[in-house]
């Protein structure tokens, strides 16, 4: 489609989308949008972009333009919830428009994948309701289906230990190779530049 506008089928632009934030955190998304044209996505850009930048999500309703473009616009806007982890408005932003998926196969799955993945590197401990919020309202025996699979724990009543951050660190040993022999003067080995004679 970057070469071929004219060829541009928003259905097939729109699973291509789709399936691509199946594999989030890669960036298999960022690069699919960047290949769609300006034309289709200007609008998106202007009014989603800046209501993300001040941390209040736009509705879908105020991102219609264009009903052609349309489902681009609500899959992108999906795309942005997701990135910045606005997680809740993403699940309720879906609910909205749950027609998106059709064909579409574990999606949700793989969203929630994703999800575990930003809540493993960023919580040590989490409390059980925003846990199930974030992955999508799930019921108690969904939300221990995905607490296994993690490896995390409830300790203590409606708190999860998700793991110990600092447990987590890998320090990383940067070495320089850099050979003083080879390359370096001394003070008195600097070679001597002559400027001529003073005129």
């Amino acid at each position: 489609y970057q070469f071929n506008p004219a060829f541009f089928q928003t259905t097939v632009t729109a699973q291509i989308l789709l399936k691509a934030l199946t594999n989030l955190p890669h960036t298999d998304f960022t690069l699919c949008k960047c290949m769609i044209d300006q034309a289709h996505v200007s609008a998106m850009t202007c009014v989603c972009g800046g209501a993300l930048l001040l941390g209040t999500p736009t509705p879908l309703t105020l991102l219609l333009g264009g009903q052609e473009e349309r489902p681009i616009r609500q899959i992108l806007y999906l795309g942005e919830l997701l990135e910045t982890c606005h997680f809740q408005s993403f699940w309720q932003a879906l609910d909205e428009n749950m027609e998106l998926l059709d064909g579409i196969t574990g999606f949700e799955d793989s969203v929630r994948k994703f999800i575990c993945h930003v809540v493993g590197i960023t919580y040590q401990h989490i409390d059980r309701w925003l846990l199930a919020e974030m992955l999508g309202d799930l019921s108690e025996a969904q939300l221990k289906v995905w607490m296994s699979k993690y490896g995390w724990t409830e300790p203590e009543p409606g708190r999860i230990f998700i793991c110990n951050q600092e447990e987590s660190i890998k320090p990383k040993n940067i070495v320089e190779k850099i050979d003083f022999d080879s390359g370096f003067w001394g003070a008195g080995d600097l070679p001597v530049l002559s400027l001529g004679d003073p005129p």
